[in-house]
């Protein structure tokens, strides 16, 4: 079958037709009257329709003759049998001559119609004029030219009409069938261009209508890859069965709406596959209207934006999210504490702000490595979030600080904060349950401070602080306990927040100096001297040690505060030898200082530089310092020994007291604190524990200072129990070093 593609086309395939039609036709009314006509004596007529049976016969099966031939073969047959029934029948025949053109207009074109039509004219004229047909045109019976002209005439006015108007329709379908063969051209063009897009295309009918289904009339490729329907599945049926349960309702609320209105629509929306999977598209929708109508269709452009989605959600996470435990991090607790700040000045409702710090939390990191310390990070920012209401924001903003964000707290003030307390009680029992990480049995422990926006234009950045400082009075109080704030912390706080700035400058002011305080034998005699660092202010007030030296050890200014004090103890030694007056000299090592990486290395230029003997220094450690990785800190007592210092275990009987790493210990001493000697004799307890380190240094082999020897009585009874050294302000009050200088020179002056 011919592919109708233009006018050319179709005037092959009507040619076809024709030529069947008429074959057929033909022979059914020829044949049986052929009979006829020759036993009339018309055997003219008879053998002219044999003859054009047999002649279109031909040309139907000589198909490989171009179709203009053949089409003028059937005009000549048409001619053959127009002349012959004209000459055997009469003018009767003549709308024979009719045909030629218009087939002519209609197979071929409207020049060979008109040249066909005049063939006729002529043929009319001629058969007319010559006698062999006769026209009957009253008055000119006896004048055929005028009569074959006048029919000529009439035959060229009807003939070229109808000729006319077939080639003019026949023109104008050719003109429209070419377009239409352009617009479908671009059609499958475009049909195949939007087939091969990325984003996916669908095409929907607008019905109007409330709840009405508009039908899907079109989807591309793209469309049928990312949601796994068929074209079968989906064409005639609604977008909605690409929604599911995390479908924005909103969203298909404006979708809807813009639907409803024939307005244009941008959105986002989860959608669904046919197998259930989530994923993001942004829909691009506009209507299709024809001029003047309303919209009979709408066009909707999907784009596949999961990763996208993902890529920002992922951002938003590490923007506004702790990674380790998927708690708010320092920046989104900060947005929500405004916001309720902003809320109570406003009188509209009160909320609290619990500030968390894990005890001991160092311990697990050190003894179980940061895995298992990562793990129960987990665990209590999981208990933190059952412990809480939906509502209260959880969030880590540090190591092992935890934030709690509670709202919607009565409005009274007593009550708010009772409602606080009752929290910070519950997370402290929600984060107390036992815990196993790894076979390992583990138990959380918090210090909470808690603080609430009660005063008038409070802002976020003050009750953080005031929350932190609460926290940090939990934790000095004993840990695991809860503090609520108070003004009072918070000028603690800046009270300290000032000493340590003064701190930091006092060294390079000259305001700090080492003073010594004598260490004597039981009979009095001088047998060395500690080092005690004292701070005089510029106007000539004292500050304690037991003031600035925790604030020392709390801002890291006992690293470089001891690094100061070695050198002087180091130039004290070398003062004290000069003037003949050999004594060891102790020295206070804060655990912080220990610990430097480099401590040992510092001791040994230090030693260099200065020239003092290194037998003649002794670092006083607390047992405190055995508590955290006793390997190291024992490998680095034994490095300072083989360099000849000698160490004394400060304040002993008052902490760790495992007498077990005694035996490990590269010691020369231990100190009695003065807690134990104090009420010493009189004190039973107290006194049967310094006889009992007074025995076992006895056994170990280990020198002796018993510390704030303040009377004669306590003097006697260690003299005649062990006979310990001593040291007190029974027998010296810490001085500077030219005083001691002279103390000693006197007291040789005495015993020359």
């Amino acid at each position: 079958m011919l592919e109708v593609r233009d006018i050319a086309s179709w005037r092959e395939r009507i040619f076809s037709s024709l030529l069947s039609v008429v074959l057929v036709v033909g022979a059914l009314a020829t044949l049986p009257v052929i009979p006829f006509l020759v036993q009339q004596g018309l055997w003219p007529v008879a053998v002219a329709d044999t003859i054009a049976l047999a002649w279109i016969f031909a040309i139907w099966r000589l198909g490989r003759l171009s179709y203009t031939v053949r089409v003028m073969h059937f005009l000549a047959v048409v001619y053959a049998l127009a002349i012959t029934l004209m000459l055997s029948v009469g003018t009767a025949s003549m709308t024979y001559l009719l045909g030629p053109p218009v087939i002519a207009a209609i197979l071929l074109s409207l020049r060979p119609a008109m040249l066909a039509l005049a063939l006729g004219a002529v043929l009319l004229v001629a058969l007319g004029n010559s006698g062999h047909v006769t026209f009957s045109v009253p008055g000119w019976q006896h004048e055929p030219f005028k009569a074959s002209l006048l029919a000529a005439l009439n035959y060229i006015g009807v003939g070229a009409m109808l000729t006319l108007t077939c080639g003019t329709l026949l023109k104008g379908l050719s003109r429209s069938l070419g377009d239409a063969h352009t617009l479908n051209g671009e059609l499958q063009l475009t049909s195949a261009a939007l087939a091969r897009l990325n984003d996916m295309v669908l095409i929907t009918r607008a019905v109007e209508g409330e709840n009405v289904t508009q039908p899907v009339t079109f989807v591309n490729d793209a469309f049928l890859r990312r949601t796994g329907y068929t074209r079968s599945e989906i064409l005639g049926h609604s977008l909605r069965v690409l929604l599911g349960p995390q479908s924005d309702q909103a969203a298909v609320g404006r979708i809807v709406g813009a639907m409803r209105k024939g307005q244009p629509c941008n959105t986002e929306l989860m959608s669904y596959t046919k197998a259930g999977e989530p994923f993001w598209v942004e829909i691009e929708m506009v209507p299709f209207a024809p001029p003047g109508a309303r919209a009979s269709h709408w066009v909707i452009v999907g784009r596949d934006i999961t990763q996208q989605r993902q890529a920002a959600e992922a951002i938003h996470r590490l923007a506004f999210y702790d990674v380790l435990t998927g708690l708010a991090n320092r920046r989104l607790l900060v947005e929500r504490l405004e916001a309720m700040v902003e809320a109570a000045n406003a009188g509209r409702g009160l909320g609290a702000l619990l500030y968390l710090d894990l005890d001991n939390f160092k311990n697990v990191n050190d003894a179980r490595g940061h895995s298992t310390g990562d793990a129960l990070l987990r665990h209590a920012a999981a208990r933190l979030l059952e412990a809480v209401r939906d509502c209260d924001t959880v969030a880590r903003i540090g190591g092992d600080e935890f934030v709690v964000l509670i709202g919607n707290l009565p409005g009274d003030a007593d009550a708010a904060t009772r409602t606080a307390l009752a929290m910070a009680d519950q997370i402290r029992a929600a984060l107390a349950a036992p815990l196993d990480i790894d076979g390992h049995g583990f138990r959380i422990a918090a210090s909470i401070g808690i603080a609430l926006p009660l005063d008038a234009g409070a802002t976020a950045d003050a009750l953080l602080l005031e929350a932190d400082t609460a926290m940090y009075h939990a934790k000095a109080g004993g840990r695991d306990s809860v503090a609520l704030f108070a003004r009072s912390m918070l000028r603690d706080a800046q009270q300290k927040l000032t000493l340590e700035h003064d701190l930091g400058q006092a060294l390079d002011r000259g305001e700090l100096a080492m003073h010594l305080q004598l260490q004597v034998d039981h009979a009095g005699t001088p047998a060395g001297a500690e080092l005690l660092m004292r701070w005089t202010r510029a106007d000539g007030s004292m500050v304690p040690p037991d003031v600035f030296i925790p604030v020392a050890e709390a801002g890291g200014l006992i690293v470089p505060l001891g690094q100061w004090a070695l050198r002087q103890a180091c130039a004290a030694w070398l003062a004290l030898d000069a003037a003949g007056h050999r004594l060891p000299l102790s020295l206070n090592v804060s655990p912080l200082q220990f610990r430097q990486p480099d401590f040992v290395e510092q001791v040994r230029a230090v030693l260099a530089e200065t020239g003092a003997p290194p037998q003649q220094l002794i670092f006083e450690v607390t047992e405190g310092l055995l508590i955290d990785d006793i390997d190291q800190t024992v490998a680095r007592m034994r490095a300072l020994s083989e360099l000849g210092i000698r160490f004394s275990i400060d304040d002993f009987g008052t902490g760790y007291s495992n007498l077990s790493y005694l035996k490990r210990l590269p010691l020369y001493e231990l100190k009695i604190d003065k807690s134990l000697v104090r009420d010493m004799p009189h004190d039973q307890n107290g006194t049967a524990i310094v006889q009992s380190v007074l025995a076992m240094a006895r056994h170990l082999g280990l020198r002796v200072v018993a510390e704030g020897i303040e009377t004669a009585e306590q003097a006697a009874f260690l003299a005649a129990h062990g006979r310990p050294y001593m040291q007190g302000y029974l027998f010296s009050r810490p001085v500077a070093l030219g005083a001691l200088l002279d103390q000693m020179d006197a007291r040789a002056d005495l015993a020359a």
